[in-house]
């Protein structure tokens, strides 16, 4: 994939000659946005094509250029304002391109969810990494330290939330041999919560055993509050900012006690970064790291009403995730059915959001018109309100919710230069590794 939307390419923190190869990759029938008439070209070359949105099929997802360079400087100024360093969650979109961006533009590295999570990490050369959970797969947990004691340069920190937990990774390095400590942040939980201790006593009782443990070496504290409230509202902030603050008493309860200079201190999500900074910056001993995730693509539906940055903590950030479906059949009056479903669309978090259709006659608005995806089957979506505005053989185009159940659908993604324009231009493919 070439990523002509990015402003600059600097290889902070990753391999960019590995990125950079994936212009190179040939396209054929394994990327299902692409047409026929890319097949046997690289990347590289079916961009010099100048294709456009026109040239593609349905169903489809594109990410709009303007909005991902809007919402990569954004957070990254407003981390740099805040003092907080920013290791955006690369689950979202497993893009090693979009990780390059997001490094190039001051991360202090990318996080991660899984083992397989790593592994593609690692391919790309990336060399900073905070596993967002427990790694206790024994093969696993020998390949990461030969990793480590191979790579002088890999800084890598993992969760840990029981003893049980460290006396099984403590085993497993080990058996394996590892020359290299792993560097582990104690994980407080709560109530109804994910996973983490759900006490302060619990948590410090498990600092103690990676102290006790020699294959292993504490170096903070760690959580999520996303799992605690799924609102703005007064309760659900509440609830968030109780449990923050329960993180920063179980951080000065462990003062003393950590085995690195400087201890992290990391919670946040895309949905109450701005919470955590309030209740966690002022921990100056500490190196407070928020994780967001979605706020690269961010969207038209979850993260649009709950982000910070949409309840005044600063700049807007600009939905750059669309799905693009065709009306297939008009069985009904007000009844439309477009070739775009559960196989191709997010929708854990709220139906795509119908926002204009295109026709032989250009593009044409839906604001005002009545018009929602009343329901998704595998490979349908049932659209009602629309009525003559959505003829069959028209293209709606849809907002959406959730971008972390978007990238995992699409293997290549079109970069359009404005989605907005009668008939943007594809500027760059981005290459995702689910």
């Amino acid at each position: 994939m070439t990523q002509t939307y990015a402003s600059s390419s600097t290889g902070r923190g990753i391999d960019t000659a590995e990125v950079t190869a994936l212009a190179e990759e040939t396209l054929d029938w394994r990327f299902k946005a692409l047409p026929p008439a890319s097949w046997g070209l690289t990347v590289r070359e079916y961009l010099a094509t100048g294709p456009t949105l026109a040239d593609l099929g349905t169903p489809l997802l594109t990410l709009d250029a303007g909005a991902l360079d809007h919402n990569l400087t954004t957070m990254a100024a407003w981390c740099a304002d805040a003092g907080v360093g920013l290791a955006p969650h690369g689950k979202t979109t497993m893009a090693p391109a979009l990780w390059q961006a997001q490094l190039d533009a001051g991360s202090h590295g990318i996080t991660l969810a899984n083992l397989p999570q790593l592994r593609v990490a690692r391919a790309f050369g990336v060399d900073r990494i905070q596993l967002a959970n427990t790694l206790l797969d024994p093969a696993g947990l020998g390949w990461l330290a030969a990793e480590l004691d191979t790579d002088p340069g890999f800084a890598f920190t993992a969760w840990v939330d029981c003893t049980d937990s460290v006396r099984l990774m403590d085993r497993a390095l080990r058996a394996a041999g590892a020359a290299r400590p792993v560097e582990v942040l104690v994980e407080l939980g709560g109530p109804a919560g994910r996973t983490g201790a759900r006490t302060e006593a619990e948590a410090v009782e498990i600092a103690e055993a990676v102290r006790a443990a020699p294959t292993l070496r504490l170096a903070g504290v760690c959580g999520y509050e996303g799992a605690l409230a799924h609102d703005a509202g007064p309760s659900g902030l509440a609830a968030v900012r109780g449990y923050l603050r329960r993180l920063a008493a179980l951080h000065r309860a462990l003062a003393g006690r950590y085995e690195v200079a400087r201890p992290v201190v990391t919670a946040g999500g895309s949905a109450y970064f701005d919470i955590v900074v309030e209740e966690l910056k002022p921990l100056d001993e500490a190196e407070v790291i928020i994780r967001a995730g979605a706020y690269l693509a961010h969207d038209d539906g979850f993260y649009r009403g709950i982000s910070p940055l949409a309840r005044g903590a600063g700049t807007p950030l600009r939905s750059a995730l669309h799905g693009w479906a065709r009306v297939v059949s008009r069985p009904e009056p007000e009844l439309a059915l477009l070739d775009a479903g559960k196989r191709d669309l997010p929708y854990d978090e709220g139906m795509p959001e119908p926002q204009s259709v295109r026709t032989a006659n250009g593009p044409r608005s839906l604001a005002g018109a009545p018009a929602a995806v009343a329901r998704l089957n595998d490979q349908h979506a049932f659209l009602t309100g629309a009525g003559d505005l959505a003829p069959v053989g028209a293209v709606v185009r849809l907002g959406l919710s959730h971008p972390c159940t978007a990238f995992d659908k699409w293997s290549l993604i079109p970069v359009l230069d404005d989605v907005d324009r009668p008939d943007p231009r594809i500027v760059g493919l981005v290459r995702t590794y689910f």
